[in-house]
């Protein structure tokens, strides 16, 4: 029989018992934004060990816990106050929805006798999150805490994680109960079968020009090291999902590139021409697909074994010829003792795509207009920053830099929305240097997508978490812009932006600040940066024609031009 221990049966107000819960579960972070509407639950963090990180917006704030999804594939906790607090927090709670990432957003709520009567900041929290949650709902009941709580850390975290919203009653959480705490969870593997892996064995021994793509989330260092060993043993090239660069390190002799925005055409085409696709991990939505361009819908032209840890996935969109209901670290770990049963038929594709790979990813080729040149910003940075340095990013043009010329080289390097979240660089930036301060992260920004949450660059003031922000400024909405060219030529509207002075701005709230203009200015600032200590904000300005790395936008508005005349 188990047994209770006398400390968890004692009175205890409703707020004390969700943190109790909290630290059950083994939670170490607590991202928020502070409301009077859970005042029992602030009061019940005083004095636990809990690391609480007060946030500016709540929109931050989720973002803070989704990097700590994503980097620790432990569920982020996010306390936000109802109804505005709730409306900020949803575009984190999109991201981790999309992304796979375990996350659990605690939200406070009127009172339980004011419901329905359109009460102060009154919300329809299962209405309003529904579809963007894997599960909602509100604790009506204080000895329910403890079920509850246990029951939004397994949901988060099983199959394809994700995120939980929980309403917390304002009049619940200031009730007293005497309830024994919960077990710490435990996410439920499961493995491939000995017959799954056998016609693994088989699809792989009938093919010729067969590519891995990697891509979701319950990964792990030994699994990305269990894969990575898999594919040398069988020559296999590999590819990974967009913005999922941490999943198969680039200096890998069989990594080929990456499959989003912005990819080597060449990639692009092998993937169209094999004749077997192991998916492990991902979905390939629209983004990685190429609007759903690269598989044939429902039934793809070419052979398809797809292993993922949520069966309604498996079979949703695609029909794959070999289905495997498993996490990637089971999967990669069954891995282990298979070997070629002949030597591949397909290394000199292997070559031919590794090599076009590094020549598609080499920043030294790469020229553009103005005296600010990201290639060689890039090289540099190649060699200075540490191997596992945390690289953060939201949405925009300027995130092809990073993405196609950075070498990713370990798990965990990586905190970007395949959602396309603008404003994510600097929140996940505070969030991952919160979570370790040892390690080194900079935020690539542009200047729309610094300004969706800038104000958290204060957080990181506050509690002195030296990040780097590369802002890079050309005032506009890029991706938009470059969008508006292609289709409405010449036609600029709603895309142009004027910008404050952002080394001024770090500055003023009291970090490190820099403006530079110039590729030879750039080293030396990053490196004061570095030397200052503080959060650092590099004012990088890029000319507006460099659009991309491929491109400019005189180009793309010629090509359009051209096309409709």
């Amino acid at each position: 029989m188990k047994a209770t221990s006398e400390t968890t049966l004692r009175p205890r107000l409703g707020g004390h018992i969700l943190v109790d819960q909290l630290l059950a579960q083994g939670t170490e972070h607590v991202f928020c934004v502070p409301g009077e509407s859970y005042l029992a639950v602030l009061d019940g963090l005083h004095d636990a060990a809990i690391q609480v990180t007060v946030c500016r917006q709540e929109g931050g704030a989720a973002m803070m816990a989704d990097a700590y999804g994503k980097l620790t594939g432990q569920p982020g906790i996010c306390m936000v106050t109802r109804g505005p607090g709730a409306s900020n927090a949803m575009a984190g709670v999109h991201i981790a929805m999309q992304d796979s990432t375990p996350l659990i957003l605690f939200v406070g709520q009127i009172e339980r006798g004011m419901r329905e009567r359109e009460a102060f900041q009154e919300m329809d929290y299962r209405a309003v999150f529904g579809t963007q949650a894997k599960w909602v709902t509100e604790i009506d009941q204080v000895e329910r805490i403890p079920e509850i709580v246990s029951r939004a850390f397994h949901v988060a975290t099983s199959g394809r994680p994700g995120p939980v919203v929980i309403a917390l009653p304002e009049d619940m959480l200031v009730e007293v109960a005497e309830v024994a705490d919960a077990p710490r969870y435990e996410v439920i593997e499961n493995a491939p079968t000995a017959e799954q892996i056998q016609a693994l064995a088989q699809h792989l021994s009938r093919a010729r020009k067969p590519i891995a793509i990697l891509g979701g989330t319950r990964w792990d260092q030994q699994a990305v090291d269990q894969f990575a060993d898999f594919a040398e043993r069988h020559d296999l090239p590999v590819a990974v999902q967009f913005r999922r660069q941490m999943l198969c390190s680039t200096a890998h002799p069989c990594f080929v590139g990456d499959v989003g925005l912005g990819s080597n055409p060449e990639v692009m085409r092998y993937i169209k021409e094999a004749d077997l696709v192991l998916l492990v991990g991902g979905r390939m939505s629209e983004i990685a697909s190429q609007s759903y361009t690269l598989f044939n819908i429902p039934v793809p032209a070419q052979t398809l074994v797809h292993v993922h840890p949520d069966a309604g996935e498996l079979n949703r969109v695609y029909r794959s010829d070999l289905g495997i209901n498993v996490s990637p670290m089971a999967f990669a770990q069954a891995l282990a003792g298979m070997k070629p049963a002949s030597p591949p038929a397909w290394t000199g594709e292997r070559d031919r795509m590794r090599a076009s790979y590094v020549a598609w990813t080499d920043p030294q080729k790469i020229n553009h207009p103005g005296a600010l040149q990201m290639g060689q910003v890039m090289a540099y940075l190649r060699t200075t920053l540490p191997e596992d340095a945390i690289l953060c990013n939201g949405a925009g043009n300027y995130a092809t830099w990073l993405h196609r010329f950075h070498a990713f080289t370990r798990y965990g390097t990586q905190l970007a929305p395949t959602s396309g979240s603008m404003g994510y660089g600097l929140p996940a930036a505070v969030g991952a240097k919160r979570i370790d301060p040892s390690k080194t992260v900079v935020c690539f920004a542009g200047d729309g997508c610094f300004m969706m949450h800038g104000q958290e660059f204060a957080t990181a003031v506050q509690y002195g978490l030296p990040i780097i922000v590369l802002l890079i400024d050309n005032g506009m909405y890029g991706t938009i812009r470059m969008h508006q060219e292609r289709h409405y030529p010449a036609r600029l509207s709603a895309t142009a932006l004027q910008n404050p002075d952002f080394a001024a701005y770090a500055q003023a709230f009291g970090g490190h600040g820099e403006r530079v203009e110039t590729t030879e200015q750039f080293a030396p600032a990053f490196e004061r940066a570095l030397a200052s200590g503080k959060p650092a904000i590099l004012h990088c300005l890029l000319d507006p024609e460099t659009i991309s790395p491929s491109t400019t936008l005189q180009k793309i508005r010629e090509q359009a031009q051209a096309a409709q005349s």
